[in-house]
């Protein structure tokens, strides 16, 4: 073989460079185009712009006086919002807890420092229907509470289930108290 046949051919060396290179060019735009395609669909997943708005809903609780209730919405679903008075407060504080279907205490329901305000889901545990008792003439039940008029439940004060076929009591939302009269629910 001639040298100058030896000198043109390319080193096993340069060889092998030039392959890693070619390889980790493909692998990186590879790469590339595997996050250009997973981004969108990950970020399509999250929860659209109307959904995050009704994430959370902030109430006006000024105008409500003791032994009234409203009924307001959160995510669709009604929500009762009770200003309990000292009897009511009392009388749920004397029910002994062995009575209880789904045992909790007033306490447990509401916030401390805040115990005549009482906010729950307004529907029923049972099959998901809106009871009675927040709005003025309404039917409360059996126990001064909300009634259920598809099956007959009744719940007392603290929206703790006391006769009929529901399971658990009404359900306690997370929320949070803003200010004295302002309470954000979510």
């Amino acid at each position: 073989m001639d040298s100058q046949a030896i000198a043109a051919a390319p080193s096993d060396d340069e060889g092998v460079r030039r392959r890693d290179f070619i390889h980790l060019a493909a692998v990186s735009w590879a790469g590339v185009g595997v996050a250009a395609t997973v981004v969108p669909l990950v970020y399509q997943m999250g929860p659209s712009g109307d959904v995050l708005s009704l994430s959370s809903a902030e109430v006006d609780i000024s105008a409500i006086q003791p032994g009234q209730a409203i009924k307001t919405q959160w995510r669709k679903q009604p929500v009762f919002i009770r200003n309990l008075t000292p009897q009511e407060i009392a009388a749920a504080k004397a029910v002994p807890l062995s009575d209880l279907r789904d045992p909790q205490t007033i306490d447990e329901r509401t916030k401390p420092g805040k115990e005549n305000w009482l906010i729950t889901l307004g529907v029923c545990t049972h099959l998901g229907c809106v009871p009675l008792g927040a709005a003025e003439g309404e039917n409360r039940g059996d126990y001064g509470g909300y009634f259920c008029p598809c099956h007959g439940s009744h719940y007392d004060t603290a929206a703790r289930i006391r006769k009929g076929p529901a399971p658990r009591n009404l359900t306690v939302p997370e929320y949070a108290f803003t200010s004295d009269t302002v309470v954000t629910i979510g």
